[in-house]
Parts: structure tokens; C-alpha cells; sequence
């Protein structure tokens, strides 16, 4: 080829790509406009806004400001947590300029992902600052417990060699390895047998550290019981309290190997997280180890402060800013737990979270009344709602895979670059469905939101009742399975109002809720058919409301009566006989007993076989109905998905605290949990969502209340009552 041809081939090849990276920074901007308020400019600045380069994308702060120091010396980078942007400061124009024409379209790996850099100018960047929080009162950390030779030593006197150790009663779990020493912590009933010490006392080789302890006075008493708990990276444990019966006050924890973040988290909502590092030691006394949960989001990522020494220190230490925080990856990490053995009740300063002084574990939790006000019904979903799905977020997560197809039908069918927004989104099943729509997510979970940004979504955190965005800018909207959590008519009117609130004229929204006739049209949902074909003898009779498919819609049944006030727990698998009842989900690895129990998904093996036999994207426009679908899930939350495989959730158990994976009775998540022992084979708990349950007819009649806005169509999917709504196309004032 001549030379002068082949240049303007070139020119030609480059330009279409400069073109093509420039139209996709533009996008990016209006993206960032739209969902986060991030205002772009064409002028040039010292400043710029770098989308797809956030924590929230898995980018590091490391790998990112790497890219960004070949451009010149920068004056600051701010990164918010969970956010998939990040803001950067150079110290002259000339070098932001640098960075604006050399690094949009920049690849950049991220832990074997790529991703794609666009950068855009923006006048002033602000530096969110928050008060640190501090540690539980009794908790205490001490970095560099021990030295790095210390740590060898110590993880080397464990012998995982042996399958089956009677002598340390090591276990071989499906998502950990354990090993007790002095005395074995028994699963069956939540405690140790006292009376039956294990021959293997403490190992000689944690002596040393332990009369460290005595010294430093974290301890006033040498520990007698040891468990050693191996966790892989991506493993964690839901929020729990400590049994208080089985050991005495003091619980010392020793981290080797990798870092992690527990969370602390106390009855009135304070959330506390805490990085535990390698080598460190955590000591739990007081209100820190009898009052606060602790928990461990199972993720591969941790978001923590970095560590620059070349960042200037320039904030006190008291406020910590989105400044200096950085993606921590999660490795194999070793908890030594050493406690002594309780001989006597517990007489802690604590009764509610007592279990020596309040009910006996092995008696369940009263349950909770219809709510009679406002508080009372916040109380009520904060309890029996937000803390059990923030406890269950992996579990539950494991469960959603495919998305519905009645519902990717109303979402293939919005124009291209629509704007949509999915209220209640749990870990955004539904946000990746359409590549032509903008979708962001907000759900009141952290932990599915957590989960939602780990798989690249856009979604915060927010309540279904008061939704951060401004009115009349989404083209649509989606409630799957969000309203019939809310538990007061008012309140599930004003989650309507609020979907209604966010459209704009001519916008839709499609709303689904779990339905109280679980037969239709003489036709079974998977929910009742699954627990049917097992045992037909114990499947409940249809409701005779069940059978009327043609009850007019104002002519609601009341079946919301409930004894002495109390909410009835709803036994899964079986028809309801009330609108307003707590539906139990069980924290199970290995099989997923929530699908199997709570009617929360379809078994895996027939999930796969009907994929086979399925032709086509079960997504698509032309998708069947859902009585055939391949995803038959009577899912009374089908907007929730993951890409984690089942069983990814960990035991019941902490890594450090191993003994108690049932919070204590009046704990912050006990009234979530039945009271039933666990085992290795059946771990518990057992949480408890508070549902209502719509009957026909009762969502439209609740959608008419709401000015401005009609039902332009209502139908039954499995089990659930749905409606799409149409928002008049002038707005009335």
C-alpha cells in the first residue's frame, strides 16, 4: 500500500475511534447529570470528573491514581465509597488538560476486569467530611499484636492435615474449617458441654500472647477454650450477639493472615465499621460484646482508609473524609477466639439481650402486633424488613437468577434512553436487563446495595417512601415486590404516591405484590405446587376467596384479623390465612432452604433443565407467559438477583465468635429469628419478614386513591398482583 494511502487510512481509523471515545465521554457526562447531579463543563479546569474509575467499579485507589500521576502531580483524589466515579485535582490546568485528551478511553485493569476511563472537566470539587464514630464502648483494637514471626508461628501449630480430629474437635464445614480447643462448641444446642473438656487444652504456642493479654490487662483471667475458624476470601457472617450463657464477659479475637471489616451495629441504628487487620487483636467486654451485633458482609473488596505515606495528613483525626479510601481485596484470614468457660448465669447489665436473665433460648420470641401508628409501623419493618434483609442480603441474593420475563417485557418495551428507576431494587436483578434504558437502583438494604455495586450497578441507598431524586424525571418506574413490606394502608398508599412523585407526564410504572390468592383461574402457583407434589397429604385447602377470580374489586374480604393483635407466622408452602404475617426465611448453605421453604426461587437443577428446554432470551419482548416460563419463581420479591453461586453464604457463625450464631432474644435482630438449635447440618437462624399480602382487587383500589396517575392494565403473575400505572400527561398543580 502506498505510504500516503496507508496514512489516511489511519487518520481515517483514528478519527472514527476519537469519535466514538468522545460520543461515550459525553454520555458519561449526562449519566453522571442525571443520577448523581455531577455538572460537567466544556472549559477546561484544573478539576475532573472520572467515570467508570470508582471503588464502586473496583477500581483501587492505587491502580487509579497511577494512570492519573503519568499526567502530571496531583493535588487531590477523592473517592466515595460505592460510588463508580472519582474526583480529581492536578496542581496546574495544564496537566488536568494532559490527562482530559490522553486517558479518555483509557482500559484500565482492575483485578482482571477492565474497565473504560472517561473524563470530563468540572469547575469545584468538594470533600465530604463525617465525624468518625466511635468504637462500642468496651471495644478495643490493638494493630500489630503480634509480629509477623509470631503469626507464622501460630498459624503453624494448626493442623488442618487431619479430616477428623476427635481431640479438637475439627470440623470440616462447607464454607470453613474449624477447630475447638479445650472445650467443643456444640452446634446442636448453642453451647458447650461444661462437664466434657476436650483432651487438646489451648496450644503452648498462643501462651505467650495470651500472658500479654494478662499484662496489658485485657484480660484478668487466662482463657480455658480456643475456637480457630479458616475463612476464604468473599465470606462473611450476618449480624449477631454472642450467646451470654455459655462464657464469661470477656471475648478476645486474634486476626492472621488477611484483613477484614466487621461491622458493628447497635439497637438504635449506629453502624460502626471496624477494620480488623492482620495481626491485630479485637477485644469485645461490656456493651461492645453483649448489646452491638457484629457482622461480616460477605464480599471480595473491603472499602478502607488507604495508606499513602505521601499524602499529606492534613484532616484531624477526628473527621474522616472520601479522600483517602481505597478497595482492601479479601484474602484467607484465621481467627484465634479465646474465651473461659461460664459456669454461672450470666448477670450482665444487659437483661433485654440476656439470655440467663430474659426467656430461655430454647423458648421463641413473641411476636409483634399490627402496628397501631406511625411509629409503631416504622418499628415494626425496621425490626421484621431492613435488618433481616440486611442479614440475609448474600443468602437471599443467591437465590434470584433469572429475571422475570412479564417484567423485562414491560422494560424491552420503553424507548431507547429512557430513564428508569427501580424502587426497592435488592442487588439490581432488573437494572442490567435493557442496555438502552438508564436505570438506577435504591433500595433500603445497604447490603444488596453493596452487592448492586459489586456488579457495576448504579444504586444507593434510600426508603421506598422517600426517594432522593427529583420529581418528574424518570421515564419509568418498577416496585417488585417493595409495597407489601410496608405495613399500614397509609404507608403503602404513600410508597405509591412517591413512585407516582418521581414520574414523568406520561411516565409508567409497573408495581408488583405478593397475592393472597396463591391459586388463579383454577390454576396453582409454583409456590403452593412445589411443597404440593412432595407431600399433597399437608398442602392447606384453597381459600374459598382463592377460587373467586371474578370478585369484584371493591368488594375486598377482610382476612387481616389476627389472634390478640399478634401477627401469625405463615407456614411456608401453604395457602394464607391472613393478609398481615411474618414469612419466615431459613439461613441455610449448601442447599438453598430459603427457595425451598419460603417459595423464594426454583431449585437449580429444575432451573437448569428448563433453560435447556427454553429457546431464545427469557428476557426478550416475545417471552411467554409465566405460567411457562423457564424461571417459573413464585419469588414474593422477584426483583432480586445475584452472581453468586449458591451456598456462598457463610455459617451462621462468626469467624471470630464462632459459639453464637443466634442473636440473643431481644438483641437487634432477635425478634428476626426462631429459637430452634442449630446444627451444622440445619445452622439457624430463622428470620421472620413481615408481609401483607394483597388480595384481588386491593393494589388497584389502593393506585386509585393517587391523583394524577391510572391503571392502564392489572394482572396475575404467579402468585402476585400487578399493575401498570400511567401518570396523566399534564401534570395537574
Amino acid at each position: 500500500m502506498d505510504p500516503s494511502v496507508e496514512n489516511n487510512v489511519r487518520a481515517v481509523r483514528r478519527s472514527k475511534e476519537e469519535k466514538k471515545v468522545l460520543k461515550r465521554q459525553i454520555k458519561a457526562s449526562h449519566t453522571l447529570l442525571k443520577h448523581e447531579g455531577i455538572s460537567t463543563t466544556s472549559q477546561p479546569t484544573k478539576s475532573l470528573v472520572v467515570a467508570n474509575g470508582g471503588l464502586g467499579n473496583g477500581v483501587s485507589r492505587e491502580e487509579l491514581s497511577a494512570v492519573l500521576k503519568e499526567m502530571g502531580e496531583l493535588e487531590t483524589l477523592i473517592m466515595h465509597p460505592h460510588k463508580p466515579y472519582a474526583f480529581v485535582t492536578y496542581r496546574s490546568e495544564e496537566c488536568a488538560r494532559k490527562a482530559h485528551v490522553h486517558l479518555n478511553g483509557e482500559k484500565l485493569q482492575c483485578g482482571g476486569n477492565s474497565v473504560t476511563l472517561y473524563l470530563s472537566f468540572v469547575d469545584s470539587v468538594t470533600c465530604e467530611e463525617e465525624a468518625s464514630v466511635p468504637l462500642p464502648e468496651g471495644l478495643v483494637l490493638v494493630e500489630d499484636f503480634v509480629s509477623p514471626e509470631e503469626e507464622a508461628q501460630l498459624l503453624a501449630a494448626i493442623d488442618w492435615s487431619s479430616a477428623n480430629d476427635d481431640i479438637t474437635a475439627q470440623k470440616a464445614l462447607k464454607h470453613r474449617r474449624v477447630k475447638h480447643y479445650g472445650f467443643e462448641f456444640r452446634y446442636d444446642n448453642n453451647n458447650v458441654d461444661k462437664d466434657k473438656p476436650l483432651p487438646a487444652g489451648i496450644p503452648q504456642e498462643c501462651l505467650p500472647a495470651l500472658e500479654l493479654c494478662v499484662r496489658n490487662k485485657h484480660i484478668n483471667i487466662m482463657p480455658d477454650q480456643l475456637t480457630v475458624n479458616q475463612y476464604e476470601s468473599g465470606q462473611g457472617i450476618p449480624p449477631h450477639v454472642d450467646t451470654h450463657s455459655a462464657f464469661e464477659d470477656t471475648i478476645m479475637s486474634l486476626s492472621l493472615g488477611a484483613q477484614t471489616v466487621m461491622e458493628f451495629r447497635h439497637p438504635d441504628g449506629r453502624l460502626v465499621p471496624v477494620v480488623l487487620p492482620g495481626r491485630s487483636l479485637l477485644v469485645m467486654k461490656g456493651e461492645s460484646r453483649y448489646l452491638w451485633t457484629h457482622g461480616i458482609t460477605p464480599r471480595k473488596f473491603d472499602t478502607v482508609p488507604a495508606c499513602d505515606p505521601q499524602s499529606p495528613a492534613l484532616t484531624p483525626p477526628d473527621v474522616r473524609t472520601h479522600s483517602n479510601l481505597t478497595l482492601s481485596k479479601r484474602g484467607t484470614r484465621t481467627s484465634l477466639t479465646f474465651r473461659k468457660i461460664r459456669h454461672e448465669p450470666c448477670r450482665c447489665a444487659f437483661p433485654s439481650a440476656c439470655d440467663s436473665q430474659g426467656a430461655p433460648s430454647t423458648s421463641p420470641p413473641s411476636p409483634p402486633s399490627l402496628p397501631r401508628c406511625h411509629d409503631d409501623a416504622a418499628q415494626l419493618e425496621e425490626e421484621y424488613v431492613h435488618r433481616v434483609y440486611d442479614a440475609i442480603a448474600s443468602h437471599f441474593s443467591s437465590t434470584r437468577h433469572s429475571p422475570w420475563p412479564q417484567v423485562c417485557h414491560f422494560l424491552s418495551s420503553l424507548p431507547p434512553g429512557s430513564v428508569l428507576a427501580d424502587v426497592g431494587c435488592g442487588n439490581g436483578k432488573y437494572l442490567g436487563v435493557s442496555t438502552e434504558v438508564i436505570a438506577v437502583g435504591c433500595d433500603r438494604s445497604s447490603a444488596l446495595i453493596q452487592i448492586c455495586a459489586e456488579r457495576g450497578f448504579q444504586a444507593f441507598v434510600s426508603d421506598a417512601l422517600s426517594v432522593p431524586l427529583r420529581s418528574a424525571t424518570c421515564d419509568a418506574c418498577i416496585s417488585i415486590a417493595v409495597i407489601h413490606h410496608f405495613s399500614t394502608q397509609e404507608r403503602r398508599l404513600a410508597a405509591v404516591r412517591e413512585l407516582v412523585r418521581l414520574l414523568k407526564p406520561g411516565g409508567r410504572a409497573l408495581i408488583y405484590v405478593w397475592a393472597f390468592e396463591q391459586e388463579y383461574n383454577k390454576q396453582r402457583s409454583k409456590y403452593l405446587k412445589e411443597q404440593n407434589k412432595e407431600h399433597p397429604e399437608n398442602h392447606s385447602p384453597i381459600n374459598k376467596a382463592s377460587e373467586d377470580s371474578h370478585r369484584p374489586v371493591d368488594n375486598i374480604q377482610d382476612v387481616s384479623k389476627v389472634t390478640d393483635g399478634k401477627l401469625s407466622v405463615h407456614t411456608n408452602r401453604t395457602s394464607f390465612n391472613t393478609q398481615d404475617l411474618l414469612v419466615p426465611w431459613h439461613l441455610k448453605e449448601g442447599k438453598r432452604q430459603g427457595e425451598e421453604e419460603s417459595g423464594e426461587g426454583v431449585k437449580k437443577e429444575k432451573r437448569k433443565e428448563k433453560s435447556k428446554k427454553s429457546s431464545g432470551n427469557s428476557c426478550s419482548a416475545d417471552s411467554s407467559s409465566s405460567s411457562t416460563r423457564s424461571d417459573c419463581n413464585p419469588d414474593p420479591c422477584p426483583g432480586f438477583d445475584s452472581n453468586m453461586t449458591p451456598g456462598s453464604v457463610q455459617e451462621t457463625s462468626d469467624a471470630t465468635h464462632s459459639p453464637d450464631s443466634k442473636p440473643s432474644p431481644s438483641d437487634d435482630s432477635a425478634h428476626n429469628t426462631t429459637s430452634a438449635p442449630k446444627s451444622e447440618s440445619s445452622p439457624v437462624p430463622v428470620f421472620h419478614r413481615y408481609y401483607h399480602v394483597f388480595q384481588q382487587g386491593e393494589l388497584e383500589l389502593l393506585c386509585g386513591q393517587v391523583a394524577g396517575v391510572k391503571v392502564q392494565s392489572s394482572y396475575h403473575d404467579q402468585g402476585n398482583w400487578c399493575v401498570i400505572l400511567e401518570k396523566d400527561s399534564i401534570e395537574m398543580n
